[in-house]
């Protein structure tokens, strides 16, 4: 009887926990308050870019690489009204096929390269293979695949040598403890040349990415060297075939 009572409670404490898990893969908070919206829809005032690459239209910020444009790097338009620390983000996106994109946050200026940042990055492709990871631009490159909850162990590491621990654009040191959740059914739910909504929850050393609601992926950072608790925002276009991001309804509450 003890035997049965024992294995019962594991059961019960077994499903509690993968409920627990989904629960919190699938929901966030929906209210709005206490954002402040950073692009007015009519201007590009408080960002910075290159104009041959960013515009205002419809009352969208788009980003366009034409078959004129084509870039041999990635360029970027930054926010240049604050800083990112412990933040929410939140924007609804629309991707070309072929896109590629992303939100960078607590990010740096590249000296020397213009229009180019270093940092943190919440991915966005329109074939979605990338879609919510987080990628280190310029810097550990991968850190958390869509679907993975990661925890990257303080590695005191100088930026000089970083390449030594980068395969195939992933960061090894990269410990994989869990799922975010079914990522096949959450990319099934990702709209293909439509509008979808991206979320990003920064607390501390913990980076949250989510894509209409679902948890993407979710990232500890405990490097006290390469990690960033502070810097700019921006969102990108990225080198490869002719692309167009359009991004609205864009705005951030600062919760440090």
């Amino acid at each position: 009887m003890k035997y049965f009572i024992k294995n019962c409670l594991f059961l019960i404490a077994i499903i509690m926990f993968h409920a627990l898990v989904s629960c919190n893969s699938v929901k966030v908070p929906s209210s709005n308050e206490g954002y402040e919206n950073i692009f007015d829809g009519k201007s590009l005032s408080g960002w910075e870019g290159d104009p041959t690459y960013w515009r205002v239209e419809n009352g969208n910020l788009v980003g366009e690489v034409t078959p004129a444009t084509i870039l041999d790097r990635n360029s970027f338009i930054i926010w240049k009204n604050g800083i990112t620390k412990d933040f929410e983000f939140k924007a609804d996106y629309r991707i070309s096929e072929d896109g590629n994109s992303g939100i960078n946050y607590r990010s740096q200026i590249v000296d020397g390269v213009s229009y180019a940042l270093v940092g943190y990055q919440c991915d966005i492709d329109g074939k979605n293979w990338f879609t919510g990871m987080n990628y280190e631009e310029r810097k550990r490159t991968t850190l958390a695949n869509p679907g993975k909850v990661v925890v990257l162990e303080d590695l005191p590491i100088e930026p000089s040598k970083l390449s030594d621990f980068i395969k195939n654009n992933q960061w090894l040191p990269s410990k994989d403890v869990g799922n975010t959740g079914d990522i096949s059914v959450f990319k099934s739910q990702i709209k293909t040349n439509d509008w979808n909504s991206v979320h990003i929850i920064v607390k501390g050393n913990r980076l949250q990415h989510f894509i209409n609601g679902n948890l993407m992926s979710d990232v500890t950072d405990k490097d006290q060297v390469n990690g960033s608790n502070e810097g700019l925002l921006g969102v990108q276009v990225h080198v490869g075939p002719p692309m167009k991001i359009e991004y609205r309804n864009m705005m951030i509450k600062h919760t440090n």
